[in-house]
């Protein structure tokens, strides 16, 4: 029976990290179905999801603690059932960006949770423009049969609007 972990690694980056800790896994006889890697400041961030019988996973849970200490990284694991995908009609890419105001992700989210639109993906940052801070952000989102894209875009037209944000909403392929 296959099982699945989440894994988390955070910590100074540094050459040699993700193949370290790809060795460990692979040491273990697990796979690394799916994984993300960011840069934030100096901190490499990384989250993978792994599949192994076991044995395997309850290896991972044992030696990755140790493994954090001697490379200095942050860990966190968590058993996780099998991904099931959601029967999503539809994915829709939303790109915003403007001038950089706090609760900007806070409005523009909670606005998708009312209409019960999940968000598949996220990136945002901020960078300096014209002497000014300037956020933009992309969301990739997932609507279900019953959902109305029209009436979600025109919500969200209507919010980005009184943010004083320019984006665009559009369908992806």
């Amino acid at each position: 029976m296959t099982q699945h972990l989440v894994v988390t690694a955070i910590g100074t980056d540094r050459t040699g990290l993700v193949s370290q800790l790809a060795r460990l896994v692979t040491d273990c006889h697990c796979n690394i179905l799916d994984s993300r890697m960011a840069i934030f400041g100096h901190e490499l961030t990384l989250i993978m999801l792994l599949a192994g019988d076991p044995s395997a996973i309850s290896r991972v849970e044992h030696l990755l603690p140790s493994l954090g200490l001697e490379l200095d990284l942050l860990t966190m694991m968590k058993r996780t059932p099998a991904h099931e995908l959601p029967a999503v009609a539809s994915h829709y890419v939303l790109s915003y960006q403007g001038p950089d105001k706090v609760g900007t992700l806070r409005a523009i989210t909670a606005l998708l949770a009312q209409h019960q639109v999940s968000i598949a993906a996220l990136r945002s940052k901020t960078i300096t423009k014209n002497g000014t801070q300037w956020m933009e952000a992309s969301m990739t989102l997932q609507f279900l049969q019953e959902q109305s894209v029209p009436d979600v875009e025109q919500a969200v037209s209507t919010l980005l609007a009184e943010l004083q944000l320019s984006g665009e909403f559009s369908a992806q392929n």
